[in-house]
């Protein structure tokens, strides 16, 4: 990327971080380090229980999401305790072509833009309301308790964390939630491709319904799709806020 030039006749690459930025991408990494190690470590795992299963009635409300834009019509999700979920939907070929496709892919490109606006204070605000929105609409189409409770027990801590001082620890929560978001998509498709877990998967219906690819083909092809949502989303954020909203920016004084 050429460099763009500053106002005092110098010039700055756009994805040079600036010491904030280098502390969101310490966050970034820090999280993806310690949901990695948390994942399947017998005890500890339990920790992370919590957000795995709203990362699930996020999935499952971008299947619900894309089911409605596409003309069909939602009638119920639901969020397994044993982490599974289900979004039941009428429509067309059409809707059911968009919206299997759009749990993982749905689910790690919120995540991203979570990622993305927590390089800004204001930026991770107007996502806080986005999540909760999401949240309230999964609320909405829920049909069991678990996934009413879990996505109303979130939507809360968002709005707590908005409320307290100021907003201040907002974006921590975000980001982790963005970080947890794209993670989870990028693992589960890592386990159909790697450990052949594609009996009932999305990606599976996929193939069956509309071939060309086998279901590990489509589940390569969404997991390319996730980790340019992830990626993506770190460049856009380092390039697009070199001020982080809070007064730190990257200007220079004499």
């Amino acid at each position: 990327m050429a460099p763009t030039p500053t106002g005092d006749g110098s010039s700055t690459n756009l994805l040079k971080p600036t010491p904030e930025q280098v502390t969101i991408l310490w966050l970034i990494g820090g999280y993806m380090a310690g949901i990695l190690i948390l994942w399947q470590m017998p005890y500890l795992k339990h920790l992370l229980y919590p957000f795995k299963l709203v990362t699930i009635g996020l999935h499952e409300f971008g299947h619900a999401c894309m089911a409605c834009v596409s003309g069909g019509k939602v009638k119920s999700i639901t969020v397994d305790p044993n982490l599974g979920g289900l979004t039941t939907y009428v429509g067309n070929r059409r809707t059911q072509c968009l919206a299997l496709p759009a749990g993982y892919l749905g689910s790690s490109f919120l995540g991203a833009i979570l990622v993305f606006c927590a390089f800004n204070v204001t930026a991770s605000k107007g996502a806080a309301i986005m999540l909760m929105l999401c949240l309230v609409l999964t609320i909405f189409w829920a049909r069991n308790l678990l996934a009413f409770g879990i996505c109303l027990f979130f939507a809360g801590i968002t709005g707590l964390l908005w409320w307290l001082d100021g907003g201040k620890y907002l974006k921590y929560f975000t980001l982790f939630l963005g970080v947890m978001s794209c993670i989870y998509s990028i693992l589960e498709i890592l386990d159909m491709l790697v450990l052949r877990k594609s009996n009932g998967s999305d990606a599976e219906q996929f193939a069956e319904k509309y071939g060309i690819f086998p279901a590990q083909g489509w589940g390569f092809i969404w997991l390319i799709i996730s980790l340019i949502f992830l990626v993506g989303a770190v460049l856009a954020g380092l390039a697009a806020f070199k001020d982080d909203g809070a007064g730190n920016g990257s200007g220079t004084g004499k």
